[in-house]
């Protein structure tokens, strides 16, 4: 089986000799990733129709098709997401913080690198490339433990990233690539607390509540996204429609699409029979419960419990509730802490969504598919933090770093 302990132990010393390493070798280094997978777009998208059509042989589900799926235009996306990282401040070595105390110590906060930086993630390659690119600009070392879906697409990109390394006389040492697709490559991975300093798990819930019940590391949850958009009653309604189009329609298969779908009871009858065979005619599966009929007569019928469910897919989930409390109530329920959105003329509605609603990313007027690191300005993300600690939201560079304090003397004794 494939030595995982091998792999993070030489990414662990690997990392404690790159945490010194200058910005502008960083940049030269990002500089040749990229250009190798732009220069290998063609073999890379051959590979990955290796992976597709296994994929479609098992009966993967369209959604995670499309996520799997690597074309020329997601590989320039890919290439533009490591230029912005290239062009962003460097943290490491960042004084957040600086003071003199009475005794005359001079005390830095000054951020650090993380370490080793695990991630698990299912079938998205791009991240494979996203991820190290962050890791490297950040100071920090990498392993990639991508899943079974993409493991050609995956384990080319990794090459194409180490012999960037070589070309410019550095240690590859720096990614580690879990180079297999057995589970127990994964739990050996989160048992090695003591090469690993954090790891990040990119996928569903299911995934993230193994990544947190079995890590022997500090875990950051990137978990699956059931997210909700509220049209309160005083919502343009042109604005509410092209704003759930977008939210459900524009890529239903990420997760920062909407899921839910909550209408103010007081415009439901103007509202949804618009906004529903809108959807409808678009091959969205509509599902509620009976009070949804009037409205939508093909409605699927559907239990509370369906409004805990992350489709990823053509399918949306309906209520009618009876003001922002509801709303409130309802999303914090039911959602997995990641996007939500509401649609509203009326600031105070606003605020107190926005003060609310639990979840890392909270919109007002705005798409859901808004909360990605590029599209935020952070250049490429690691995920998005669903938990508090130490980070929420994107995980971008500032937060792959955590602080130091550095103290300065002159012979001061306590």
């Amino acid at each position: 089986m494939f030595d995982v302990e091998k792999v993070c132990r030489e990414a662990k010393d690997a990392a404690n000799r790159f945490s010194s390493v200058s910005e502008e070798k960083k940049n030269e280094l990002l500089t040749a990733i990229k250009n190798s997978v732009w220069d290998n777009r063609n073999a890379i998208i051959a590979i990955n129709g290796q992976d597709i059509e296994e994929a479609e042989k098992s009966g993967l589900a369209s959604a995670l098709i499309d996520r799997l799926t690597l074309n020329e235009k997601r590989i320039e996306t890919m290439c533009k997401g490591i230029d912005d990282i290239i062009a962003l401040p460097d943290y490491v070595g960042k004084v957040e913080e600086e003071y003199t105390l009475k005794n005359g110590l001079q005390v830095k906060k000054v951020h650090a690198p993380l370490g080793v930086v695990g991630i698990i993630y299912e079938a998205r390659p791009n991240v494979t490339v996203d991820a190290a690119a962050l890791c490297i600009k950040s100071g920090n070392a990498v392993i990639l433990k991508g899943g079974k879906e993409a493991i050609h697409t995956n384990r080319f990109l990794a090459m194409l990233m180490k012999q960037a390394f070589f070309s410019l006389g550095l240690s590859d040492e720096l990614i580690g690539f879990i180079d297999g697709t057995e589970r127990e490559l994964t739990a050996k991975m989160l048992s090695l607390g003591e090469y690993i300093d954090v790891v990040i798990p990119r996928g569903g819930e299911k995934l993230k509540k193994y990544v947190l019940s079995a890590a022997t590391m500090p875990v950051i949850a990137s978990s699956g996204g059931n997210c909700h958009v509220y049209v309160e009653k005083t919502a343009d309604q042109e604005m509410a429609l092209n704003i759930v189009q977008n939210a459900k329609l524009s890529r239903p298969s990420v997760c920062n699409a909407c899921e839910t779908l909550l209408v103010d009871r007081e415009i439901a009858a103007d509202f949804l029979p618009k906004c529903l065979t809108m959807l409808s005619k678009q091959g969205v599966e509509i599902r509620g419960k009976e009070e949804i009929k009037p409205y939508f007569e093909n409605v699927v019928l559907v239990d509370d419990d369906e409004f805990y469910v992350e489709y990823i897919d053509k399918k949306i989930k309906v209520k009618i509730v009876s003001g922002v409390d509801e709303a409130i109530d309802h999303i914090n329920r039911y959602n997995t802490k990641h996007s939500e959105a509401i649609v509203t003329k009326d600031p105070l509605a606003a605020e107190k969504f926005t003060k609310t609603v639990d979840a890392g990313c909270v919109y007002v007027n705005a798409s859901t598919r808004f909360t990605d690191g590029f599209e935020l300005g952070l250049g490429a993300e690691m995920g998005i933090s669903t938990q508090k600690l130490h980070v929420r939201g994107p995980i971008g560079l500032k937060e792959l770093t955590s602080v130091k304090y550095v103290v300065t003397g002159s012979g001061q004794i306590r």
